[in-house]
C-alpha cells in the first residue's frame, strides 16, 4: 500500500489508539491501574533500548526478518525482558505484595524514564564505546539504567504522605529526600524538556561539534533538561499553585505523547521541510495541541472504557487511569507498530539482509 506521510501516521496512530482504548476497556479499573500497567511498564525500558540502542538491527535473528516476522520477534524480546524485571522488581521494590504497591510501580516507571537518558541522551555511552558488540552493549546499558534507577530511587522518594493508608507498606518506604509524587512529576517534567529538545533536533547544540560528542552532549542535555525542568515544575506548582499529580496529566504526560505522534507516528513530516528553530517551535506547538487534543479525547471516554474514576486526592484514581492509559499503554502500542513492525501492512516495508548487519 502507497500511503505516504502524515497520512500514514495519523491512520497508524488511530489504529494503535483504537487498540489501546480496546485493550484497556477489558480489565477493571484496579486490575488495569494495578498488574497491566505494570507489566507493559516492565517492558519499556527493552524497547528503548530495542528501539533506540539497536535501531531495531539487532538481535540479527530478529533484524534480518521480513515484516511481520521482525516486529513479532522483537515485540516477543520486550515481553520476556518484561517478564524478568517484573518478577525481579516484585520480590525486591514490591516486597512480594500484590497487587504492585506504590513503591513498585513508581520505580518501575522512573527506570522508564532513566533509560531513555541513557540510551537517547546518552547514546548508550560509555557501553556503546567499551562494547563492540552491540547486543552485549545494549544489555549492559540496560542493567546500568535500573541499577541507576535504583539507587536514584532510594535516595529520591518518600512514601510517608501515605501513613495510615491501606496501600503504605513502611519496609518498602526507602524514605528519600521529596514526597514520591513530586519526584515523579519532576522526573517527568525533566524528560519532557528532553522530548522538546528532539522537535528542534537538538539545535542549537548541533551549532557546536564538540558538544554533540559523548560524554559532553550526554553532561550538557542532562543539565539542560534538570534546569528547565525544575523552572517548569516550580512554576506550574509553586508559583500557579497547581496539585502536583494534575501538573503531571495536564503538561508534561500530554507533551511527551503528543511528541510520540509527531516524531514517531508522523515521522516529523509535518514541518520535515522546514529549517531549525522554527521546525522545532512548529513541531513542539503541534505536539503539544495533537497531546492535549488526545488526553481530552482519552478523559471523554474514561468513564465508557473502565468507568467512573474520581480525580484529585487522596486516591487520584482519574489521573492513574490517564497516565497509565497514554504512556502506559498506548505508547508503548505506538512504538511497537512504528519501529518494531515499520507500520507494516500500512506501509510496504523493503528489507534486505544487510541491513541488520550495519
Amino acid at each position: 500500500m502507497g500511503i505516504k506521510q502524515p497520512t500514514l501516521g495519523i491512520a497508524a496512530a488511530a489504529l494503535m489508539i483504537a487498540i489501546a482504548l480496546g485493550f484497556i476497556s477489558l480489565f477493571s479499573f484496579p486490575t488495569f491501574a494495578g498488574w497491566v500497567t505494570y507489566f507493559l511498564i516492565c517492558c519499556i525500558p527493552m524497547q528503548i533500548v530495542i528501539a533506540v540502542t539497536w535501531g531495531c538491527k539487532q538481535p540479527q535473528f530478529a533484524g534480518t526478518r521480513s515484516q511481520p516476522v521482525k516486529g513479532l520477534l522483537l515485540f516477543l524480546m520486550a515481553l520476556a525482558a518484561g517478564v524478568v524485571v517484573g518478577a525481579i522488581h516484585f520480590v525486591t521494590v514490591g516486597g512480594s505484595i500484590s497487587p504492585p504497591p506504590p513503591m513498585a510501580a513508581m520505580c518501575l516507571i522512573v527506570s522508564v524514564i532513566v533509560t531513555f537518558w541513557g540510551a537517547i541522551m546518552w547514546g548508550g555511552w560509555p557501553f556503546t564505546a567499551m562494547i563492540k558488540n552491540p547486543v552485549g552493549a545494549g544489555l549492559a546499558l540496560l542493567v546500568a539504567c535500573y541499577i541507576v534507577n535504583y539507587v536514584l530511587f532510594r535516595i529520591f522518594f518518600n512514601y510517608g504522605f501515605m501513613q495510615g493508608a491501606p496501600v503504605y507498606v513502611p519496609a518498602l518506604d526507602p524514605h528519600g529526600m521529596f514526597n514520591a509524587w513530586n519526584a515523579l512529576v519532576f522526573y517527568l517534567t525533566a524528560i519532557g524538556v528532553m522530548f522538546l529538545m528532539l522537535n528542534f533536533d537538538l539545535w542549537p547544540l548541533t551549532k557546536s561539534p564538540s558538544l554533540m560528542k559523548q560524554p559532553v552532549l550526554g553532561l550538557v542535555w542532562t543539565a539542560i533538561i534538570l534546569v528547565v525542568g525544575g523552572i517548569a515544575f516550580y512554576i506550574g506548582v509553586s508559583v500557579l499553585g497547581m496539585d502536583a499529580v494534575a501538573f503531571m496529566v495536564k503538561v508534561p504526560i500530554p507533551f511527551i505523547f503528543g511528541t510520540i505522534i509527531v516524531l514517531n507516528m508522523l515521522q516529523a513530516s509535518l514541518f520535515g521541510k522546514l529549517a531549525q528553530p522554527l521546525k522545532g517551535v512548529l513541531n513542539a506547538i503541534a505536539s503539544a495541541v495533537i497531546g492535549i487534543a488526545l488526553a481530552l479525547l482519552y478523559s471523554a471516554l474514561a468513564p465508557t472504557v473502565t468507568g467512573a474514576v474520581k480525580p484529585g486526592p487522596p486516591g487520584y484514581d482519574y489521573e492513574i487511569w490517564l497516565a497509565s492509559a497514554l504512556l502506559g499503554v498506548t505508547f508503548p502500542f505506538l512504538i511497537y507498530y512504528a519501529e518494531f513492525f515499520q507500520m507494516w501492512p500500512l506501509q510496504r516495508v523493503e528489507q534486505t539482509r544487510s541491513a541488520a548487519a550495519d
